[in-house]
């Protein structure tokens, strides 16, 4: 179960949201096998000085229009992978809600399959079969 936090300025609409929460998970299930099903995440907007970044750290020219996105999944996925994911998320983006490449930032962070507890204060991904995990 990977856990997607989406942090974007306040302001955009309810359908560009929704197209923003599609397009992360799109990506995570063709680049890392992620399940269809398997949809977690929280979505944050922030007022205008309570998401902050910089404008032009490292080259790229951000608006305010920029949002960030976390992903915390259980390790073993490999660089390539990982590459393959950015690059997806990007692309889905510029199509529908139009987010520009360069108000996208991405961050991943792995922990192990015995961190997660789905509920009943059970580690789901320890007791159960890998065929259930679906």
């Amino acid at each position: 179960m990977p856990l997607v936090r989406i942090d974007a300025i306040t302001g955009r609409s309810e359908a560009e949201l929704n197209a923003l929460s599609a397009a992360v998970h799109r990506a995570m299930s063709e680049c890392f096998g992620v399940p269809e099903r398997d949809r977690f995440q929280i979505i944050t907007e922030h007022p205008r000085g309570r998401l902050v970044y910089d404008p032009g750290y490292l080259g790229v020219s951000r608006t305010d229009g920029f949002i960030f996105v976390q992903v915390l999944f259980s390790a073993g996925r490999t660089p390539e992978q990982k590459k393959a994911f950015y690059a997806r998320v990007i692309e889905l983006l510029a199509g529908e809600p139009r987010i520009r490449p360069e108000d996208v930032a991405i961050t991943l962070l792995e922990n192990e399959r015995s961190d997660w507890s789905f509920g009943q204060g059970i580690a789901q991904y320890l007791v159960l079969p890998k065929e259930q995990w679906k």
